[in-house]
């Protein structure tokens, strides 16, 4: 069957890393996709459709005001960008450039990715904290809360914090010093949904702001996030992000989002300027979000396995071990273990092959070096997942 991408020359492939943006992210629902379809047939105020925007993920995430981002990524460097210029229209033209006033984030060691770029970007100074000791196998201990305050000098602006399932000291702790310092802290939650307890929890904690991503398991356009919080942080994420052409005297947004009389007048086109939205993937990541909100994912769970169950009883190979594991909440998935003493070839053999073939396979890459493969079944349906067995069948051999 051919698809809009053949007639570009570029091969479609079956997704089964989850919702990694190289590989295109999750598929988006029927009502997503339609929902886009519809609003890119009117035209809209930018301006009224993120204020309409902020108050529903205020809605749903307990936080003073929300935004649509495009990306989590670019949220937390527009996020990163009101902590250091609010709506100082001055140091809103400055940046990146932020010699002269507070620029700098404290961030623990353990926290440092590839990701933290977004805030260097808006001209922060990372100032590392802490350490692991033991995966240094050096001690027992890892960073800890004290730490980000004894770092706390003139010259800071913030606490940035990466969460995840093992992110230490705990998110409450390093909190408390924020509040304790008047320091804002801006949290990095990109793929922490589900479960959908979280899109409140981070701010019920006392977080300024917190970034998910919209393209993982919210399911939304791939180039979307929600960055909520603080008013007057997410005003001034909406002051570096919209199309600013406009004369001060006939300018009206929204006072919920931009209160226009608080300003001396209009900035220029902001650092944000560049991550803007469309409306349509403001509306498909308002669509995506209320399913999920009212759990119209759920259902889907089951299924999932039962494509996973398929795979995993196809394989019969005494080199081989699968396993289906059960989050809490969220699909499951299936590991493929092989045994390297006695497999004639590795996980990163199996893995290149199956990119490499037709259709093309990507699984989910963590874990080769191990000699494990993942498979992530969101992306996964009658049709792809027989195709998926059968080049896993043809590819092991």
């Amino acid at each position: 069957m051919s698809t809009i991408y053949d007639k570009f020359g570029v091969r479609p492939i079956i997704n089964v890393s989850g919702a990694s943006t190289r590989v295109g992210g999750a598929l988006m629902p029927a009502e997503v996709i339609e929902s886009m379809r519809e609003a890119a047939t009117e035209s809209v105020s930018m301006s009224e459709l993120q204020g309409a925007a902020s108050r529903y993920i205020s809605e749903v995430t307990g936080a003073e005001a929300g935004y649509v981002t495009s990306g989590a990524s670019a949220g937390l460097t527009l996020g990163t960008a009101a902590i250091i210029a609010g709506c100082d229209l001055g140091k809103i033209e400055s940046l990146p450039r932020t010699d002269g006033f507070k620029n700098q984030l404290i961030i623990s060691r353990e926290h440092r990715n590839g990701y933290d770029h977004a805030a260097r970007l808006a001209g922060a100074i990372l100032v590392e904290v802490g350490m692991n000791e033991i995966t240094a196998n050096a001690g027992v201990r890892r960073t800890e809360a004290w730490e980000y305050e004894a770092a706390i000098n003139d010259s800071t602006v913030g606490i940035y914090y990466s969460q995840g399932p093992d992110s230490h000291p705990p998110l409450e702790d390093v909190i408390n010093v924020a509040k304790k310092n008047n320091l804002p802290i801006i949290v990095d939650a990109a793929g922490e949904l589900p479960p959908k307890e979280n899109l409140r929890r981070f701010i019920d904690m006392g977080a300024d702001l917190v970034a998910f991503s919209g393209g993982k398991s919210l399911r939304g356009p791939q180039s979307t996030g929600i960055l909520c919080g603080k008013k007057h942080l997410i005003t001034s994420v909406a002051l570096q992000n919209l199309d600013m052409d406009e004369f001060f005297e006939i300018w009206n947004p929204p006072s919920d989002l931009i209160p226009k009389d608080t300003l001396p007048g209009i900035p220029r086109h902001g650092i944000g300027r560049g991550f803007k939205v469309s409306k349509e993937n403001v509306i498909g990541l308002l669509t995506a979000l209320k399913l999920f909100v009212e759990d119209a994912y759920v259902s889907t769970y089951g299924e999932q396995r039962q494509f996973l169950e398929y795979i995993s009883s196809s394989i019969d190979d005494e080199t081989i071990n699968t396993k289906i594991h059960e989050p809490i909440e969220g699909s499951p998935i299936l590991t493929i273990s092989i045994n390297l003493n006695l497999h004639k070839k590795s996980a990163f053999d199996i893995s290149n092959e199956l990119k490499n073939g037709s259709p093309g396979i990507f699984v989910q890459e963590v874990g080769l070096e191990q000699g494990v493969i993942t498979i992530h079944p969101l992306n996964l349906n009658e049709e792809r997942t027989k195709l998926v067995t059968e080049r896993i069948l043809k590819v092991i051999q």
